[in-house]
């Protein structure tokens, strides 16, 4: 294997890393301030995306540094997954450079969904503006009433009723169900009349975001902050009817098309870490570098230089193991890099949070503020040690296929 870039990601990479020096870094900071000058708290009917986001998307197609995510070269860039890997890492320093490069959760899942499992028809209607960057999108799976890290517990349901599909349940920690642009949910639900076995029951369905019986109840904080314009939010689908043509890939193959899409998402949700983590460490050495307490330089003081050290070898074995991931993935598919997958998704979050813990105790009181970008950046490495998969269900997997190799059985 040969972790070395290739020319195109060189290229892109070189290309990113001076867009985000020339225009996404000069005005983060006030896309922030205007964000939570125009939104609201958690009433998401006020929320606005500022003016200079959509200046920013422009400005990044018309230089070509658009939907690089996906491995279709007339779509987006072509690039494999490994390739696509330190594209992910750059963008994970900032906050808004995904969404300006067409790069972000979940619409990447949701445009891959559609990219490989979806009809022509679905294609045009939902996967053309997705692509386009004209509207945004959001995924329902996790629910509030069950264990969803069990995703054979859902409750939603998806029944099959002539020429329509109805849709009945409620769901939680819908990402991006707040954004002014968000116009179609990919909708996951049990369907009972399939009669396949356990993993051959769930549907996803398309479901436009004003259809009638589709109710949000509530934008959802983490850690107190609503993550406005986008959200995370509770919908509920009260016998909510769609056509029969807008399940994808037929009833039944909801699982299937999970795996699928899962498994770029985690790499992409991994290197976006790694990205966090450089620019965490870089701000607690400029941090600890320029600010003296009892006569030294705070990284001169008690453990911190370790602190730093430390900090480096995890982020360099996680990304290691990342690009392993990302290089067996497009070797094998996702199922042939189950341990790999699931080892970097415990891994890159966790390396994430210590690190930027570390950068937090070295900024004092402006670490948990918003001033910095560590708050943020921790929200992010905590949440995704549950989204996706808890670190318990990755690490229960990794134990089962390495007790499967000396013979021994899943109980």
């Amino acid at each position: 294997m040969d972790f070395e870039p290739s020319a195109r990601t060189k290229d892109y990479l070189e290309r990113i890393k001076r867009f985000m020096r020339e225009h996404i870094d000069p005005v983060e900071s006030r896309y922030r301030e205007e964000v939570n000058a125009t939104c609201d708290g958690g009433d998401w009917k006020t929320w606005k995306v500022p003016s200079v986001m959509e200046e920013l998307k422009a400005r990044a197609k018309a230089e070509g540094l658009w939907n690089l995510f996906l491995p279709d070269a007339k779509l987006g860039a072509g690039l494999s997954v490994l390739e696509y890997a330190p594209l992910a890492e750059e963008m994970g320093r900032s906050f808004i450079a995904p969404e300006v490069f067409n790069c972000s959760a979940p619409d990447t899942g949701n445009m891959e969904v559609l990219w490989k499992y979806g009809s022509e028809e679905q294609k045009e209607r939902w996967l053309k503006p997705l692509l386009a960057g004209d509207i945004r999108s959001v995924f329902c799976m996790t629910e509030p009433d069950v264990a969803s890290s069990d995703a054979t517990n859902m409750q939603a349901t998806a029944v099959v009723d002539g020429n329509e599909v109805v849709l009945n349940g409620s769901k939680w920690w819908s990402s991006g169900l707040g954004h002014p642009k968000a116009k179609i949910i990919i909708f996951m639900a049990r369907t009972p009349d399939t009669g396949g076995d356990r993993h051959h029951q769930h549907s996803m369905v398309l479901v436009p975001l004003d259809a009638k019986g589709v109710k949000i109840r509530r934008m959802l904080p983490v850690f107190g902050d609503y993550d406005a314009p986008h959200g995370h939010g509770e919908v509920h689908f009260d016998n909510v009817r769609v056509p029969l043509s807008n399940i994808i890939s037929g009833p039944g193959m909801g699982f299937e098309i999970a795996q699928g899409r899962l498994g770029p998402g985690r790499i992409h949700h991994c290197m976006r870490c790694l990205g966090a983590s450089e620019k965490a460490l870089e701000l607690m050495i400029d941090r600890g570098m320029k600010r003296t307490a009892f006569g030294k330089q705070l990284l001169n003081l008690g453990g911190n230089r370790e602190r730093i050290a430390e900090a480096r070898v995890a982020i360099d074995q996680a990304r290691l193991l990342t690009l392993y991931a990302a290089w067996k993935m497009d070797q094998v598919g996702a199922l042939g890099a189950m341990t790999e997958i699931s080892a970097i998704k415990v891994a890159a979050p966790n390396v994430l949070q210590k690190v930027v813990d570390d950068a937090i105790q070295i900024h004092g009181g402006a670490g948990v503020s918003q001033d910095t970008m560590l708050s943020g950046f921790f929200a992010q490495a905590r949440t995704l040690r549950l989204a996706d998969g808890p670190d318990e269900v990755h690490k229960g997997l990794i134990a089962r296929i390495e007790l499967a190799k000396r013979g021994f059985s899943r109980s």
